[in-house]
């Protein structure tokens, strides 16, 4: 039986729906339900909702981006890496760490071929609907929420050295206030581009082209040639069964099956879970993810290098991991001080990828 109950200070009710559509912006969550009404299914609405959030959120969620799925048609459990290689021309080392800014880092976007690929296999409704809401929001305009504003002044203090940013993303050379209506012509025109030719311009076409000259430009080595070598690749999720749930991951590159390998070694304590505010309880999940991560940031790589990582979740290999003496933990010990705020911080990212990954029964 559920519990329906509020034992919290926050009094955030439940959701309840036939139909969900949960984002970071009201906008995507509209643009993913109007799918719904016009008949899509939740590709459509998940599609359109990460498109319309390239322009609501841009300093989020980028054209530039890559993406991962995990979708199940009743049938069966699909996964998709959407993730790009870096460019033929990119040195084998570099002198110091590679810069988080400029051409340097910039890795083949695999977002949209992803969009494409997700569209052909599973969805109802045309790419023209899909894109609209997007393309109509940065035409037409939109109004800047608190968050983004906030997200978008930190990103003017990071990319301010870089023009081709500043002339895109800047509004008389300042980032958008809170409420403030503002447009983006040329990102509505890039969207249309790639809705009427189904990606192709992206990859191989007039877009394509454009960031070649871009990167040449700005002393990159991303060149159209690599744009042209994308591949997307269906994969198959990693899973791990919690109860009577299967949770589900995908494989490396991405780093989910740290979600994984952390449940397995919770459930390898034989701790209640149930009283989720335990200290206890909080313990044993942080000190599950932290070797989790260990294990992530040691051996998960390019699929091609590194395989699926699958090894990582045998049962021979939690025990390995686990160091049952660290899963104890003295209460008296938890203060309501900056150890809380630790654990509190902390068990709330844990939760986060946990979350993420897909649970079925």
């Amino acid at each position: 039986m559920m519990d329906w109950s509020l034992p919290y200070a926050s009094n955030r009710e439940a959701v309840l729906g036939k139909n969900v559509v949960a984002c970071s912006h009201p906008l995507a969550s509209q643009a993913g339900i109007e799918m719904i009404r016009q008949g899509g299914n939740a590709v459509d609405a998940a599609l359109a909702a990460a498109i319309i959030s390239t322009v609501v959120e841009p300093c989020a969620n980028g054209i530039g981006s890559d993406a991962f799925a995990i979708v199940h048609d009743g049938k069966k459990m699909y996964g998709i890496n959407g993730s790009g290689k870096s460019p033929a021309l990119m040195p084998t080392s570099i002198d110091g760490e590679i810069p988080s800014v400029g051409w340097l880092p910039v890795t083949v976007p695999g977002a949209v071929a992803t969009w494409m690929m997700l569209h052909e296999r599973f969805g109802k409704l045309t790419l023209d609907q899909l894109f609209s809401p997007a393309i109509s929001s940065a035409r037409d305009g939109f109004l800047v929420s608190p968050q983004t504003a906030t997200r978008w002044k930190n990103g003017t203090n990071r990319f301010r050295g870089e023009k081709a940013w500043c002339d895109t993303f800047l509004f008389d050379g300042m980032p958008p206030e809170i409420g403030q209506m503002i447009t983006l012509p040329d990102h509505a025109n890039t969207l249309e581009e790639i809705a009427q030719s189904r990606g192709e311009s992206f990859y191989r076409g007039n877009l394509a082209q454009l960031m070649e000259d871009a990167a040449i430009a700005g002393g990159g080595f991303l060149r159209k040639a690599d744009l042209e070598a994308h591949a997307c690749k269906w994969v198959e999720p990693l899973s791990t069964n919690v109860g009577d749930s299967t949770c589900y991951e995908l494989p490396p590159n991405g780093q989910g099956i740290a979600a994984l390998i952390a449940m397995k070694i919770v459930q390898a304590t034989g701790i209640d879970v149930t009283n989720c505010d335990d200290p206890e309880v909080l313990h044993v999940q942080i000190e599950a993810m932290k070797r989790a991560f260990a294990d992530a940031h040691a051996f998960v790589a390019d699929p091609d290098i590194s395989g699926d990582c699958g090894d990582l979740l045998t049962d021979k290999r939690t025990l390995h991991t686990m160091l049952v003496a660290c899963c104890k933990i003295d209460r008296r010990s938890v203060t309501r001080n900056c150890t809380c705020i630790y654990i509190r911080c902390f068990i709330c990212y844990c939760c986060a990828m946990i979350c993420n990954s897909f649970i079925r029964k």
